[in-house]
């Protein structure tokens, strides 16, 4: 392997050991002891979560090819997964808030597992039904663990701004060094210990029961809305009027599909752009130094966090502003640098220059988790917490759905040109979130001083 990858690795290393040694007091929370175990709990158990679903992440693709299906077919098949987290995905993570997010979070252990299972069978039908679970399974990841945090933290009682600790620490651990340790083990399993490419989906079903049982154990459960007066419909009208009668909801749901659009479209044309003309690349090593920059990310949005100035919604405009130019660099390296006509040999520098920048944006993906969770904890309404954050997923489906059946029908430029737009259109709208906020806090804090003035006239009366 070239040194360029090392170096690259082991400086991101070296730099994300830093950040973490050099916290002082003013970028750590004096916490209590309840939280600290509170917090170490939901860790372990979002950590088996990431690892169920890391550990399959490197070897899906592959795993279909050996099956003997072709681009088409497993096209078809990715399509069905995000197709059914769309559809099916968002009624079963709706159900969280009336049903229980201890519930949800089990059923979506389940799901992976039973989704797990169906990959030892060749049979696409068995394979569809796979994609099927899995695309049910995504949604609860991504809506009822975090759902159950946010009010389960709020009924313990604790400081509403340890909720960014938690969220930062998720990330650092679960997106950051569990993806890296994963990927390193389930390459262990298929090319080392010879297991083959459905060794990772076994373990990775393991973790998973391990993951259940500590919720099973250890959770209690919450819910959103439990009156059995709302049904799915009531409660899915009720989502939909939060998200139209409040304009910071709906721009943080147009933020966040645009930002994980242009995200999800990223993982798709990462290798095409790093290896246009099928350059010798590290797979498995560029993903774990991409994860190794979303640690960096997540550890620079744990300090920023637990300062009260930046806020959110001021520095979230810069990064997403960073991350449009870094998605821009191949349409700028392809229209400045000469592509190479030579098949085969190592990365170019124009694909180097593009691999800093894909690890740039990492880092920008590595902020982005924890802020947009601590900006849903606060603008989304809990009694429909898990319902509104899987409406935002539905354009963010439609989005990918739409990307993977079109993904050969433009050219790459053009693709990363597009999530560029987006990510800067993001910017903007982040922008306009913060202006929204501003004015809601201070229109609340004139009628909080109204109100207290009010009470001082009056209290002569009531001597």
């Amino acid at each position: 392997m070239e040194t360029f990858y090392w170096l690259l690795f082991g400086g991101l290393a070296a730099v994300v050991a830093a950040l973490e040694l050099s916290k002082t007091g003013r970028d750590r929370s004096v916490t209590s002891a309840a939280f600290n175990s509170f917090k170490n709990n939901y860790l372990l158990v979002y950590s088996l979560m990431m690892a169920g679903d890391w550990l399959q992440g490197p070897y899906v693709y592959y795993l279909y090819t050996t099956y003997g299906y072709d681009k088409g077919d497993i096209g078809r098949l990715f399509i069905a997964g995000f197709g059914s987290s769309m559809l099916f995905g968002t009624i079963v993570g709706s159900l969280a808030d009336k049903q229980g997010r201890k519930r949800a979070s089990v059923t979506y252990c389940i799901s992976y597992i039973l989704s797990c299972i169906t990959k030892h069978s060749p049979q696409y039908k068995v394979l569809m039904l796979g994609r099927i679970l899995g695309g049910i399974a995504t949604s609860l990841l991504f809506s009822a663990f975090e759902s159950w945090l946010v009010a389960e933290h709020n009924k313990r009682g604790f400081e509403p701004r340890w909720l960014s600790i938690t969220f930062s620490k998720a990330i650092f651990f679960g997106n950051g060094l569990v993806a890296i340790v994963s990927g390193l083990f389930a390459n262990l399993l298929t090319d080392n210990l010879g297991f083959g490419p459905v060794a990772p989906f076994d373990a990775a079903a393991c973790f998973l029961a391990i993951g259940m049982a500590v919720i099973l154990s250890t959770w209690t459960e919450n819910y959103g809305d439990p009156s059995e007066s709302k049904d799915l419909l009531t409660q899915f009208k009720v989502a939909a009027s939060a998200i139209s009668s409040d304009e910071k909801i709906a721009l943080l749901g147009a933020i966040q599909s645009l930002f994980e659009g242009s995200m999800y479209t990223f993982v798709f044309l990462w290798t095409p752009a790093l290896s246009p003309n099928d350059e010798d690349i590290p797979h498995g090593f560029i993903f774990a130094t991409f994860m190794l920059s979303s640690m960096l990310g997540s550890s620079t949005a744990s300090r920023l966090l637990a300062r009260a100035v930046p806020k959110v919604e001021s520095y979230m405009q810069l990064v997403f502003s960073i991350a449009a130019f870094t998605l821009l660099l191949p349409v700028i390296t392809n229209s400045l640098i000469a592509p190479s006509t030579v098949k085969g040999g190592g990365i170019s520098f124009g694909g180097c220059i593009q691999l800093f920048g894909f690890c740039t944006f990492e880092a920008c993906v590595g902020i982005f988790w924890p802020s947009i969770m601590k900006m849903r904890s606060q603008y989304i309404p809990e009694e429909a917490r898990s319902t509104i954050m899987n409406f935002f997923r539905i354009p963010l489906n439609i989005f990918v759905c739409v990307v993977l059946y079109n993904v050969s029908a433009f050219p790459m430029t053009v693709m990363f040109g597009m999530c560029s737009v987006f990510l800067f259109l993001a910017a903007i709208l982040q922008r306009r979130l913060m202006t929204v906020a501003e004015i809601h806090r201070s229109t609340e804090s004139q009628d909080w001083s109204s109100l207290k003035e009010r009470d001082d006239e009056a209290e002569p009366l009531n001597i």
